[in-house]
């Protein structure tokens, strides 16, 4: 069976992940974290797409008991060794976000960075994804994720489309119908060879991660724009944000 485009970036790409800017945050994400848990050690957590461990890591360093699932075996290799590295425990574990076997466990689940939600192929396997955090946690437990901002490039194609007149030029990738970004990504893998592969990610508008989270009977639901290492709720979510922070309890 063919690797999704995911797996393939995923397979052996995790020394080099962690040099990419946007794993540069990790220090003042994980504040908004304990703030949200009120700097409770005895709350559990679940890092959902947790990659190379950075937040899981980082909250375990903090005291926390943290639980680290994705998918890619090479980036839990590495998690591994880090988490050595540092003198902390995690528990890392090969997991597919889709189908996740905990149930009512955890107090906190966080899906940061595009944790595998957004990713996925179909609308089906992202809402998967927002079910099993649900099932996951414990009632009154809460989730924290980040996830695309459509209103990014609804804002920038509608702009582009206004001064060029040209509709179909062909520049823009994003398809208005599905709110899919279809582009080719050019990268070094830890092996040193440069590779490219065609992504296609889902971007996601506020009424609609809305609908997703009401309908799992998720409650007091907060969107924000998210910014790099700058987690915050005082962040109002504008067309300028790349990415929305979603923060939202259990019933």
């Amino acid at each position: 069976m063919k690797k999704q485009w995911y797996e393939e970036l995923f397979q052996n790409y995790a020394e080099n992940y962690d040099k990419e800017p946007y794993t540069k945050g990790t220090t003042g994400e994980v504040d908004f974290i304990e703030k949200e848990i009120t700097f409770n050690k005895t709350v559990k957590i679940l890092d959902i797409g947790c990659g190379t461990g950075r937040h899981a890591i980082e909250l375990a360093k903090r005291g926390y008991a943290v639980t680290g699932v994705d998918l890619a075996e090479s980036q839990l290799a590495r998690a591994r060794e880090k988490a050595e590295m540092e003198n902390v425990r995690v528990n890392f574990q090969q997991a597919d976000a889709r189908n996740l076997a905990f149930s009512d466990e955890f107090d906190l689940v966080i899906i940061i960075c595009e944790g595998g939600f957004s990713l996925m192929e179909t609308d089906e396997m992202n809402y998967a994804i927002l079910k099993n955090a649900y099932t996951a946690l414990k009632k009154g437990g809460k989730l924290i994720f980040t996830c695309l901002n459509a209103l990014f490039p609804l804002f920038h194609s509608i702009k582009e489309f206004m001064e060029k007149n040209d509709q179909k030029s062909g520049n823009n990738t994003f398809d208005l119908m599905t709110l899919r970004d279809a582009s080719t990504v050019e990268f070094t893998d830890d092996a040193g060879i440069v590779r490219k592969l065609k992504c296609n990610e889902r971007y996601f508008v506020p009424s609609e991660i809305t609908w997703y989270l009401k309908s799992l009977h998720f409650k007091k639901i907060g969107i924000f724009g998210c910014k790099l290492g700058n987690f915050s709720r005082e962040e109002a979510l504008t067309t300028k944000d790349f990415e929305m922070l979603v923060v939202v309890e259990k019933s």
